[in-house]
């Protein structure tokens, strides 16, 4: 059971001893939330606003009195003069333009984000550096008194070693969010850049938290940026977005983000570490921490940007000049990092539009708003597995660069002897081979098949599971080699005698592959985490029609050990029941699933258990289907099998006790899969597997 702890209280600035002169530009969207911080403010004597530009006239009676109105800056600018501060809060694509104005004549805060394009952020950089003035970004979440919590707790080892950042957002828009102005949901407005997108502008926050509690400040502090972009909505920037960075230092960023969600939840950074978790709910200044020690929960209090910048301003000047004043919470130096992201999004393939079938729309009218099917499964995929929505494999990205190939297609002939399927499906592809080159480090990359389908088109195989992440499709993996991990996460050892996250993932590259009707055939090497050979493999897939309704999958692995080898599992050593490892088969998510054997029926019976085959029949998402698994026939090896947490097969190979191969020597195992449209019973099962016998003997 979680602690919640008090609120820690915000850090109060203390007001300056001379009320500064302060100008808003833009007292509409957003300017209406300055116009009550400044209404406030003045309230404390801190400030004065002494005037204000809109081309649109603010209400009457939203000033307060004395405050001199223009219809655009150069007009106030003109009209004020000994100005301390001007706010700049107006659409994105003017940004640039006023704040270069405004720099000669004061200091400056500007809304989020700060400009449209990298061209144009280090002219303002130069700009403020010439005049010698300062600039804070309104990255608002900046200021929770979380962060500096975040960096103590990392610094202390709470959650161990930082693998990984993750952004979550799940929020909704509807049509009259995207027609509230011109510029709405554009890339460009009249040939200048807007880049009006989700992860620049309504989520903005979420990569920038996510870069400051990576340390990730300057443009130099990324090493990469890749974007993954979408709309559901008629606009031309994007809705639903994955962003994928690695900074310098080699850390993963992954913020997957939409305005597309059946429903709004406060958006979260995730900090991954090796021995717990820190979840910040930035909108809330919310810190949910859980380790070894237990889970806790605080919420802080938040450091207004404003204040922030006008005691910064009144400690420069106390100082006459020298600049011995507490550094700005948001300046403009340190928005590098979030513009290379922006430059990446600016600069990227148009969003695709997601196709109609994909997508639901719920409400009438302007209040309309597009729910794009199974988007939150896909956030929670994406974060987990550091992957974008199109290398997940979801219906309706893009093609992944490495998309895999299909390897066992159904001939358009139908069967052997010109029996037709009758599910109209002839030509379907019935297994698709990925390469799992690109994978994180920590899913161990290695070949898989997946999609694996049914004759009638039914997917049978999950991969990068949110639970998961390293579980892929169908293959054949070990979790401990000699102590490298070629299974992905974390690392069960008998000396710990638990499960630990270690920089100990190997992977499985391919060699060479030839292809023929049916039948693939693999070289595959097997590397530790320093590149050494371990092991070689010959891994050979085929496939054959056996009736309307059913088509068998075989896999035969041959491997040899290039050093001495001991082939391991958790079970091997010292977690008992947790044997998995060599063949393992990740099911999609299904309902009504029945796990049986010859002998038993269910989980609790069939784990563990060393029968000639083992049946999964439920209903997917496209259908019902059956899975007959056999024993291989060099040896029973127990079945691993998991249905209460998750849906999946495996056959262990090192179930309580490693596989000792010297040098030279070699193993093999041969797998069949009968794959089945429809549920079969028990018996028709057992006369399933009868056949296989019947056509060995």
């Amino acid at each position: 059971m979680g602690t919640l702890s008090a609120p820690v209280p915000a850090e109060r600035k203390q007001p300056s001893h001379e009320t500064s002169r302060v100008a808003l530009v833009g007292v509409h969207g957003f300017g209406v939330h300055h116009l009550r911080n400044l209404e406030r403010l003045q309230a404390n004597g801190v400030v004065r606003l002494v005037a204000v530009a809109d081309p649109n006239p603010p209400t009457p009676g939203a000033l307060p009195p004395g405050t001199a109105v223009f219809s655009n800056l150069d007009e106030l600018l003109a009209g004020t003069p000994a100005l301390d501060l001007v706010i700049v809060a107006t659409p994105i694509q003017t940004h640039a333009q006023l704040a270069l104005a405004t720099l000669p004549h004061a200091d400056l805060y500007l809304e989020k984000p700060p400009v449209a394009s990298l061209a144009d952020f280090n002219r303002l950089q130069e700009a403020a550096g010439a005049a010698g003035r300062s600039v804070q970004v309104g990255f608002q979440s900046l200021g929770s008194r979380a962060l500096p919590a975040i960096e103590e707790l990392l610094a202390a080892g709470e959650i161990g070693t930082l693998l990984g950042i993750s952004a979550t957002g799940r929020w909704v828009r509807d049509r009259a969010y995207y027609k509230r102005s011109r510029w709405a949901g554009k890339r460009s407005l009249d040939g200048v850049d807007v880049v009006d997108g989700v992860a620049t502008n309504p989520l903005a926050h979420a990569i920038a938290t996510a870069l400051r509690i990576a340390g990730a400040r300057t443009v130099d502090d990324l090493a990469s940026v890749e974007t993954d972009l979408y709309r559901a909505n008629d606009i031309e920037s994007d809705d639903t977005s994955v962003i994928r960075i690695r900074t310098a230092a080699g850390l993963p960023i992954t913020c997957a983000l939409t305005l597309c969600a059946a429903e709004s939840v406060e958006p979260y950074i995730t900090l991954q570490g090796s021995e717990g978790t820190a979840v910040f709910h930035y909108t809330e200044d919310r810190l949910t921490v859980s380790s070894a020690a237990g889970k806790r929960e605080t919420i802080y209090g938040r450091v207004d940007l404003t204040e922030d910048l006008l005691e910064h301003r009144h400690q420069l000047r106390s100082a006459q000049g020298l600049a011995t004043g507490a550094p700005l919470i948001s300046p403009l130096a340190d928005s590098g990092a979030f513009m290379k992201v922006l430059e990446a999004i600016r600069t990227a393939e148009s969003p695709a539009l997601i196709p109609g079938q994909h997508v639901t729309w719920e409400g009438e009218g302007d209040a309309a708003r597009a729910v794009i099917n199974g988007i939150e499964d896909a956030l929670e995929r994406s974060t987990a597995a550091h992957a974008t929505f199109s290398e997940l494999g979801l219906p309706w990205a893009r093609t992944a660069v490495d998309a895999g190939r299909p390897v066992l297609s159904l001939p358009d002939g139908g069967l052997p002897g010109g029996t037709a399927i009758e599910t109209g499906h002839a030509g379907v592809v019935l297994a698709t081979l990925q390469s799992g080159a690109g994978l994180a480090p920590r899913l161990s990359p290695r070949p898989y098949l997946h999609p694996v389908r049914t004759l009638a088109g039914v997917k049978v195989t999950d991969h990068l599971p949110a639970d998961h992440p390293w579980h892929l499709g169908a293959g054949f993996a070990l979790q401990d080699v000699n102590g490298s991990n070629f299974w992905g996460g974390k690392t069960y050892t008998r000396a710990a005698g638990r499960y630990e996250e270690r920089q100990d993932h190997g992977r499985i590259i391919e060699r060479s592959a030839l292809s023929g009707a049916g039948l693939l055939e693999q070289e595959l090497s097997w590397q530790a985490p320093d590149s050494t050979e371990l092991l070689r493999e010959r891994r050979t897939t085929g496939s054959r029609l056996v009736d309307r309704r059913t088509w068998q999958l075989e896999l035969r692995t041959e491997l040899t050990a290039v050093v001495d080898s001991s082939l391991g599992s958790p079970g091997s050593n010292g977690a008992f029941g947790s044997g998995y490892g060599g063949f393992f088969w990740r099911l999609p998510a299904c309902t009504g699933a029945e796990v049986f054997t010859l002998e038993g029926r269910g989980e609790p019976a069939v784990h563990g258990s060393a029968s000639p085959w083992l049946a999964w029949a439920a209903e997917f998402p496209e259908g019902p289907a059956t899975l007959v698994f056999a024993a291989p026939a060099e040896a029973q090896d127990p079945w691993f099998v998991r249905q209460a947490d998750y849906p999946a097969v495996g056959s262990a190979l090192a179930w309580n006790r490693p596989v000792e191969l010297a040098a030279g020597d070699s193993l093999v195992r041969t797998f069949t899969v009968w794959i089945v449209d429809a549920k079969l019973s028990p018996a028709e099962v057992a006369e399933l597997a009868a056949s296989r016998s019947s056509a060995n003997e």
